[in-house]
């Protein structure tokens, strides 16, 4: 059952010796909402969470589901060697792919790392969990396939966190053992919304975000769905086709979205929000 749902950007200036004083100062609304989800999360008491990261490995017809049995990252690239390990739920990460080939759509199982996206929200959600309460984890990439089949994809997903287990398409029977599940589509907005951006400046950027916010606070999961590909590819975002993921795995769920904050203090729009 999912217990608990969010969305997260992932900044590596939130990682403390990655992020200067400055910086960390200029994101505390992130980091405060940070704080506010970490604690929904430890009363949840999720046995896995779920990570959808926009930075896994990708494949553009086919979706990336990490079989590591332990699954290991670091923030090197932003030098800090500091290792930190998860266990992977191969139990649910096994079900979704076999989900996946019976509803023909194209998954495959993979060896990798957690990269940044994954590890940045991971760190902030379990920081102050023992590695023996620690929760498993399941690590998922999205793909370049149609929007409508990144929110089939999380329907999938819901059938098998649903106390489902799946036997042929469109056809489930209920499973033996309940797990309670958090899912997190991590990723960021618009990359574009200064000119000092990574990614430059487009005024598109800002009404892209203004899009995302407001069609999450409506459930207006259509308009998600069909949202210009002009207007998203002007964003330079990285985080619809997670959101997408997320919401295809509340599909027919009670959730609110609890928008906690939103800034972009580097020309990159970073929002957090809980729906469970």
């Amino acid at each position: 059952m999912i217990v608990f749902a969010a969305i997260m950007p992932h900044p590596p200036e939130s990682i403390p010796k990655v992020g200067t004083l400055v910086e960390m100062a200029k994101i505390k609304k992130t980091l405060a909402a940070f704080k506010e989800l970490r604690k929904g999360l430890e009363e949840a008491a999720p046995d896995t969470i779920i990570i959808i990261s926009p930075h896994a490995h990708m494949e553009p017809y086919r979706f990336v589901i990490n079989s590591a049995s332990t699954l290991v990252g670091n923030f090197a690239q932003f030098g800090i060697e500091e290792t930190y390990k998860f266990k992977n739920d191969l139990a649910i990460a096994d079900k979704i792919a076999y989900a996946c080939s019976a509803d023909k759509l194209r998954a495959i199982l993979k060896h990798d790392f957690l990269d940044y996206g994954a590890l940045v929200p991971l760190y902030h959600l379990t920081k102050n969990m023992k590695s023996k309460t620690k929760p498993m984890v399941v690590h998922l990439s999205f793909s370049l396939v149609s929007y409508k089949r990144h929110y089939r994809y999380g329907q999938l997903i819901k059938q098998i966190v649903g106390n489902h287990e799946f036997i042929g398409s469109n056809e489930f029977i209920s499973g033996n053992e309940t797990k309670r599940v958090a899912i997190i589509a991590s990723g960021d907005l618009s990359h574009r919304l200064t000119p000092e951006a990574p990614a430059g400046y487009s005024p598109k950027g800002e009404i892209f975000d203004h899009e995302i916010i407001r069609h999450l606070g409506e459930k207006n999961v259509l308009s998600l769905l069909n949202m210009p590909k002009e207007t998203v590819d002007e964003a330079g975002e990285c985080g619809i086709r997670s959101i997408l993921i997320l919401l295809g795995a509340l599909h027919g769920e009670e959730y609110s979205f609890n928008l906690l904050s939103y800034e972009s203090p580097f020309g990159i729009g970073y929002m957090v929000a809980r729906l469970v």
